[in-house]
């Protein structure tokens, strides 16, 4: 496929939940998007069919966003079929086990530490070439608002998280040079297809908005850090959980 001249999008772990709605989203404000998945090639090709059939462009792109000859690939094939990345949305996951601190283990640390610092410095390192020559770029991690939640048995993921939030601010004053803008958007408890069945009524009673949220609602936080409007806006977390924290 001939590289578009629109800004192009890679949104990680987008063949279903956050991801793919946020894949849908930046594909409706214009972007061409690459739309990642690891295994699921089935729901990335629906992501990119229903990109398609709304007049976007998407492509799909298989990759371990944590094995870093893995990440190098996809961003030269990201390149060569739709052009440089503009826009990195850095939503990939892992499973996200809940361990008390008796069972916790350094490779509890570890699994999380790859998912939410390994995975992102990759990607970054491997977009930012690109970024560079297009005289700048955005950055969109995918945070939680877990880091002030303190919830028993989920140190592991808190720390990672916490970690994750840490090296945007960093990284936003180290890129700013580029033009490359590094923000995190943090959600709440989103349900999406994983949670189907969950009792919410407890979580839902502890919002202000009196609500649970959508991934639309995260996926419209994205699309304001990737657009225009949000050229001036780095280093910040962006949380979006209805006043829950």
């Amino acid at each position: 496929m001939t590289p578009t001249s629109q800004t192009v999008a890679l949104v990680t772990g987008a063949s279903r939940g956050l991801g793919a709605v946020i894949a849908r989203r930046l594909a409706a404000d214009g972007l061409a998007v690459a739309v990642n998945y690891h295994s699921d090639q089935a729901g990335a090709d629906q992501v990119v069919a229903a990109v398609r059939a709304g007049g976007g462009t998407a492509e799909a792109f298989a990759a371990d966003v944590t094995d870093e000859s893995a990440v190098l690939s996809l961003a030269t094939a990201v390149t060569a079929r739709l052009g440089p990345v503009g826009v990195l949305v850095a939503n990939a996951t892992g499973p996200q086990p809940s361990v008390p601190f008796e069972d916790l283990t350094w490779q509890s640390h570890l699994d999380q530490l790859t998912f939410f610092v390994k995975s992102p410095t990759l990607l970054v390192q491997a977009v930012l070439p690109g970024m560079k020559e297009r005289g700048g770029g955005r950055v969109i991690q995918i945070g939680s608002d877990i880091v002030d939640r303190n919830l028993p048995g989920m140190s592991a993921y808190i720390a990672a998280k916490g970690a994750q939030h840490a090296i945007t601010e960093v990284w936003a004053r180290e890129l700013g040079p580029y033009g490359v803008t590094v923000n995190v958007v943090a959600p709440g408890w989103i349900p999406v297809e994983r949670h189907a069945g969950v009792d919410e009524s407890a979580y839902r009673a502890e919002v202000p908005l009196g609500r649970m949220g959508t991934p639309e609602d995260i996926a419209a936080a994205v699309s304001y850090l990737a657009s225009e409007g949000g050229a001036f806006v780095t280093g910040q977390r962006i949380t979006v959980n209805g006043g829950h924290t």
